[in-house]
């Protein structure tokens, strides 16, 4: 299995389709690399991941719009196509499993937002978040951790 996991920023507000009965959300979220090149010198990379999202669950959308920054992963595919004027291209895309909102976004007039909805999963994941980002996973690692309560004296 191939899992692909990234942070960044939506390009543009979602949409939501129907495509044989199920919903897809569709966004792109770019991510930005800052590096240094051989010479020295400070370079930027931004990468570009087309992301499908499948689920009956829609009620994140109003929130997916242009700046929000997210937490996507799911299972990558690169797809090649020729451009109009002939030339090959290859595109990143994500079929998305679990998303969840991060930080702010930028409004119109530069004012930061934060998000009040909570992370989406696919499948028997156990994430959660209360809108602040945080977020609790529930892995049943807590099995060897004794209870306070015993160690109470009366």
């Amino acid at each position: 299995m191939i899992k692909l996991m990234v942070i960044g920023n939506l390009g543009k507000d979602c949409t939501v389709n129907t495509v044989n009965g199920k919903n897809v959300i569709n966004f792109s979220v770019a991510h930005t690399e800052k590096f240094k090149d051989s010479t020295g010198a400070q370079r930027e990379k931004v990468i570009w991941v087309e992301c499908a999202y499948w689920t009956d669950r829609t009620g994140i959308s109003p929130y997916l719009k242009k700046g929000q920054q997210v937490y996507a992963e799911g299972t990558p595919e690169v797809r090649t196509y020729q451009s109009n004027d002939g030339k090959n291209g290859a595109s990143l895309t994500m079929r998305v499993q679990n998303i969840q909102l991060l930080g702010s976004s930028r409004n119109a007039e530069g004012m930061s937002t934060s998000p009040q909805a909570p992370a989406y999963s696919n499948g028997n994941s156990n994430t959660y978040s209360n809108g602040n980002s945080n977020t609790y996973a529930n892995n049943n690692a807590g099995n060897d951790v004794s209870d306070a309560s015993d160690d109470l004296p009366f």
